[in-house]
């Protein structure tokens, strides 16, 4: 047997593309389309470059207590790491790896597959219902002791759609011997958190993350909460494999993001805003598309192709995300640019369309 036949294989996450050109309208992986707060900027500036040469803060206790006092939780109910996704991996490595089934959309963050499949661990792919809505009693069903977990992103991605708060608590309650993960990445766009429900819920966690609404994608910065004993034991698998994930920029850059809500709030107000404009402006075009609440729209022309539609704007310098898959082929995800951003596209398509 040679070591090829020894390697973990798994069906590997494709990220969004990356271009590396000018000109170009880049709106395909969910960027924030504003800078971070100004407050970035200035610590930004005073970084002292001898601190590189210490190991962070390996409890990220600043950050930490940043994150928990926004978010009206105790420090001790908060885990962060390497962006949301280096979160959800200790998730899955923590308390979806001792056996039973894992459940989560069959249309979601294509991620939570490949963990499961990186790890081994035995999982079901509920479908949408019809109108791309999670249905919670498909969650409900059989003894939760004998599942592994459950996981899913609210709003949901691709399609943007939220999962009104007592659905969710009816997933969670309705599980009580297995951990519930709701995936936050972009409640700060529409819908009210899970994170009211920590301190009732001893089997939930809640994800948020930087890269989205705070524009740190490149910093990279996401954060899990939930009670003590869950927080607890991710802190015990995560220094068994790494201690310092967190480095010292990221955790006081995080900081001083934190600390300016008030641009936080004006700037996600204000993709908000574009965000109900273009889907006025994507109806008029002839698209279809569920009603997001997240920083992209989910759109499908009624008689145009996904594929034909895609290279036509990749042709214009204009990036945005498709998927393969029967149900969702012919969707393209748009993330919400700017104003000037929206209004070039929306030029592109009635140029092309009309």
């Amino acid at each position: 047997m040679s070591w090829k036949d020894k390697v973990r294989k798994v069906d590997p996450y494709v990220p969004g593309e990356q271009p590396k050109m000018t000109n170009m309208i880049k709106l395909n992986t969910n960027e924030n389309p504003y800078p971070p707060s100004p407050l970035v900027e200035d610590q930004l500036r005073i970084m002292d470059a001898g601190q590189m040469r210490l190991y962070p803060d390996a409890e990220a206790t600043e950050l930490n207590a940043a994150i928990a006092a926004v978010c009206q939780v105790d420090i001790d109910q908060v885990f962060s790491g390497v962006g949301s996704d280096d979160v959800i991996d200790q998730i899955f490595l923590t308390f979806f790896t001792g056996g039973g089934k894992l459940y989560f959309p069959d249309i979601t963050y294509s991620f939570y597959r490949v963990w499961a499949q990186l790890y081994r661990i035995d999982y079901e792919e509920i479908p949408l219902a019809e109108d791309w809505h999670i249905r919670s009693e498909d969650y409900i069903k059989g003894d939760s002791a004998q599942k592994a977990g459950i996981i899913f992103a609210n709003p949901n991605a691709p399609t943007g759609l939220y999962e009104n708060l007592s659905e969710v608590e009816s997933i969670i309650a309705g599980n009580p011997d297995c951990v519930v993960v709701v995936d936050e990445a972009y409640i700060d766009y529409g819908g009210e958190s899970a994170v009211s429900l920590i301190n009732k819920y001893d089997n939930l966690i809640v994800v948020r993350t930087f890269s989205k609404s705070r524009a740190m994608a490149g910093m990279r910065i996401g954060f899990a909460m939930g009670n003590r004993e869950l927080i607890k034991c991710l802190k015990d698998v995560k220094y068994s494999i790494n201690s310092y994930t967190m480095n010292t920029t990221a955790i006081k850059l995080g900081v001083a993001s934190r600390r300016d809500d008030e641009y936080f709030r004006k700037m996600t107000d204000r993709v908000i805003k574009t965000r109900e404009r273009s889907k006025q402006q994507l109806t008029e075009l002839g698209f279809e598309f569920p009603d997001s609440c997240a920083n992209f729209i989910f759109a499908k022309h009624k008689k145009v192709a996904g594929k034909e539609l895609f290279e036509y704007l990749r042709s214009q310098n204009i990036f945005v995300r498709r998927f393969e898959g029967d149900r969702i082929k012919d969707h393209l995800r748009i993330t919400i640019g700017t104003d000037e951003q929206m209004d070039k596209v929306f030029d592109a398509l009635r140029v092309y369309l009309w």
